[in-house]
Order: C-alpha cells, then structure tokens, then sequence
C-alpha cells in the first residue's frame, strides 16, 4: 500500500461499469487515481462515492482530444468507449473516434509520461467466430460495413496502433480482450442480454429472445475481470489475453435461469436475430491460465444474485429508464 500511494494511474472511462470498477481497485490498493470521462455513457453516481477521497481526482473530458494531464503517471487504462450495442449505434462516429483518436491521445500520453498503457479491448474482435472456443490467435470473422462494424473495429484498430507504438516506440502496453461481463453498475437499458432479461422480469414484462435462443454467451463476474485485469497489467506480457468465463450456456437456458432467480412467471417471446450477432461466444483462457495464474471464481449462480439485489435496489424511475423503442434493434452480447 505504501509502495502503490507513490503511483498515479489514469483511467479513461471511469464513470462506466468498468471503469468504475477499476478506480474502486485502485484507490483500494493504495493508489493515486486520475479519473476521466465525458459522461455520454457513464454516469457521475458509479464514482461519486470517491470524491472525497484525497487520492482520486475526476475530469470530464473526452479522451477523443487532446489530453493533458499533469504531474507523473505511471499506468494509464484506456476504457473510455460505449460498449453496448444501443450505445454504439446511436453514436457510431464517437465509438469510432474514442477507438482511434483516443487510444492516439493515451499512446502519446504515455509516450511523453514514460507510463505503461492497458487497453480494453473485447471479443467482438472475433466477429461472428468460426473457430470455437475463441483463443487469441484466431484472427476473426467481422463484417466491416454491417451495423456491428463501428465498434468491432474500432477495438480492432485499436489493437493495431496499440502494438506499433509499442513495437516502434518501445511503449510498454498490454492488451486485454474482454467477454461478456456482468454485475453491479450496469444500466438496465444498455442493451445487453443480461441487464435486458433482468429488466423485464423486474416490470414484469415478457422476456424477449432474438434468434431461436440456441446462441451461446459466456458471463464473467465483474469482481473476477477486474482482478485479471489488474494482473495483465502487472505482468509483461505484450500481447493480447481473452479474460472471461469459459461456462458456456445457451441465451434459452439463461432466460429460464433468469425467470427462476427472478421468481416471476414471465413468458419468453421470439424475434428475429439482429444482422452479424454472433452464434457463439466463449473463451479459451489457456493463456491467462499459464500467464497470469488467473481464472474465474465467481459461479454464474452467486454473480446473478448479487447483480440481481443491485437492479432490486434501484428506483422505480431508473427501472422505467429503459427505452423500449430500441429492443427492435437489440443486439445480444
């Protein structure tokens, strides 16, 4: 603690689910943070409890400019970007330029800060995949020019220019490839599957499933991400690692899951499935494994109720936030 109270750490995105998350583990374990966000996804109440805390420092500032911060950085994590799909489509220039310009601004940062750079990427860099379970050598299967395309490549291109300042300007980075991730902090309207059924089942409204319900994702307790996260960044390892949860279940499955936790009697309705969705989404977290000594803790069981007491908590008006208008172009993730 004495040791990590001398280290500043920037995190972009910090008032979203994950950046939240991470401030919360930094000022936990003795660090000075330097909080930043435009707040067009995020939301001041995530980080509010912070704010008197002598060793975190918020901005609002949209990393898609010229950053400037003063005084030594030693880490800096690039998570500024919308992430869920009603996010990214109602706002696929800005997607695109955080995943460009901004991780630019955060490079050069780094590069004039002498500090070591972490980047959120995520396993929409696999697309719709051909290869099963996804490991971080396969290459991907994404459609440039379909709807998905904005923020698929915008993390892909930010893998990119990410590995040339390191290869060019010896900038010390490292590159984490998320997978579907749950808990505490998520907006019910983000459009995500998990946050959807549960929002629902809440106002006791039907479930809604697009496809046939056969398509697979993987969920990872935010709690276990945030600690793989922080161990990538510790290690020296250049290259990307998927961290995520390798338990597999069906988004049918998931909804009768979410229909006995929830103890409503909510039917499941079917749609049509959204262009590109992908039909199956698991990690192979070998590398993490061998790397990191990293793996999940967190069961699906006791991370869905804990997520699921924090939606309960929540005011009638923050559950009636969602925009029911955009389910039709719900994209499960």
């Amino acid at each position: 603690m004495e040791t990590n109270a001398k280290k500043r750490v920037l995190i972009t995105g910090a008032a979203g689910f994950l950046g939240s998350h991470l401030c919360d583990r930094f000022i936990g374990d003795g660090y000075r943070v330097v909080a930043m966000d435009n707040l067009i996804t995020g939301r001041l109440k995530n980080i509010e409890h912070l704010f008197k805390n002598e060793n975190f420092e918020f901005y609002n500032h949209d990393v898609s400019k010229f950053i400037h911060v003063s005084g030594p950085l030693d880490f800096i994590l690039h998570f500024a970007s919308p992430a869920s799909p009603i996010d990214y489509l109602k706002i696929p220039i800005q997607t695109l330029k955080v995943g460009s310009l901004g991780i630019h601004n955060c490079l050069g940062l780094a590069k004039a800060k002498g500090a070591r750079v972490l980047i959120a990427s995520t396993s929409e860099v696999y697309g719709d995949p051909t290869v099963h379970p996804q490991n971080e050598d396969y290459w991907g299967n994404v459609n440039p020019v379909g709807p998905r395309g904005v923020y698929d490549e915008a993390k892909r291109f930010q893998e990119a220019i990410t590995m040339a300042y390191h290869n060019f300007h010896g900038i010390e980075t490292r590159i984490v490839r998320i997978f579907n991730t749950y808990g505490p902090r998520m907006r019910l309207n983000d459009g995500r599957v998990l946050p959807a059924f549960i929002g629902q089942a809440l106002r006791g409204e039907d479930l809604t499933i697009f496809g046939d319900g056969s398509q697979t994702r993987s969920f990872c307790y935010v709690e276990d991400l945030i600690e793989g996260i922080v161990r990538l960044l510790h290690s020296d390892y250049a290259l990307p690692v998927n961290i995520g949860n390798p338990d597999e279940i069906t988004i049918s499955d998931f909804a009768e899951e979410i229909i006995k936790l929830t103890q409503t009697n909510q039917k499941v309705i079917y749609k049509d499935l959204p262009v590109d969705d992908p039909k199956q989404r698991q990690p192979d977290i070998t590398r993490a494994k061998k790397l990191l000594n990293w793996e999940p803790k967190v069961s699906r069981e006791e991370g869905l109720k804990i997520t699921y007491d924090y939606f309960k908590s929540l005011t009638e008006e923050e559950l009636l936030q969602t925009e029911h208008n955009d389910f039709d172009k719900f994209i499960i993730r």
